[in-house]
């Protein structure tokens, strides 16, 4: 790794290495990561030594980035944590840098000891497992979470955002376009949802649905999260998939079957 300056380090390159012609995936994800390099060294001038290091998480870190349906998740690991006005500040940088990719930076935060911020305990796993060294000062390893952590922060708000979402989408009668994004992720949520539960790890979408395959969760329908993660990987609308939006509240219910079933084998 390259010096930025006395007491910084730079992340190795980040560019795929592939054989044969990029794919338009592979085209995105190289130009979010140049585009995230190019922020993470913003931020280090704007944050200074509050800053300890920067980044890349999610489906640029642990792979699957899709060119229309993925956020580029960045990690911001502070001394102190971040004010407004650092968030402010840092969006202005984004919007600058590049106006059709600020929209989709998602950023998770915390300070050094991982007690503040945005910064849920799988996150925190996939920052341990996947995360992509950007910009650092100083590189911090936070406890990992035990699965008991885990699953407890995926049976609360996750998995209650999941069901509301489910429940609306299984009555609608139209789909709109602002909601192809939120319609697809409710049908590929099962599998990252039972992998996460079961192995305390996040993958990427790809990944958690082939490790779904081989386990055949009773009352969940894989085939239909296959035909989501196909339609995801095509970059497609999700409408050829809405007639099965009256699914997803039995897909709903197998998980939570699955939870059930987890708490009363729990010794």
């Amino acid at each position: 790794m390259g010096l930025l300056f006395p007491g910084w380090v730079m992340g190795a390159s980040l560019l795929p290495m592939t054989l044969g012609a990029p794919s338009p995936d592979e085209h995105a994800a190289t130009a979010a990561r140049e585009f995230a390099r190019i922020l993470a060294t913003s931020w280090q001038t704007l944050l200074g030594d509050n800053l300890l290091g920067v980044y890349l998480a999610g489906s640029l870190a642990h792979g699957g980035f899709s060119r229309r349906y993925s956020d580029i998740d960045m990690a911001v690991i502070t001394e102190t944590g971040l004010v407004p006005a650092d968030f402010e500040a840092m969006r202005a940088v984004a919007a600058e840098t590049s106006p059709e990719l600020a929209g989709k930076v998602s950023i998770f935060w915390t300070d050094r000891h991982f007690s503040v911020g945005r910064f849920p305990p799988l996150d925190r796993a996939d920052y341990l497992d996947h995360a992509l060294t950007l910009v650092e000062r100083e590189h911090i390893t936070p406890p990992r979470p035990g699965l008991a952590e885990v699953r407890g922060y995926l049976c609360g708000k996750p998995f209650e955002a999941w069901r509301q979402g489910a429940a609306q989408f299984a009555t609608a009668e139209t789909l709109e376009p602002k909601s192809h994004k939120a319609y697809l992720r409710a049908h590929l949520y099962p599998a990252r949802f039972v992998y996460s539960f079961m192995t305390g790890c996040m993958a990427s979408n790809d990944d958690a649905v082939a490790w779904l395959k081989d386990r055949m969760l009773p009352g969940l329908d894989v085939g239909l999260i296959a035909r989501a993660l196909e339609c995801r990987r095509a970059a497609a609308d999700p409408d050829a998939l809405f007639p099965a939006r009256t699914t997803l509240p039995r897909q709903v219910a197998a998980c939570a079957a699955l939870v059930a079933e987890s708490a009363i084998e729990a010794p």
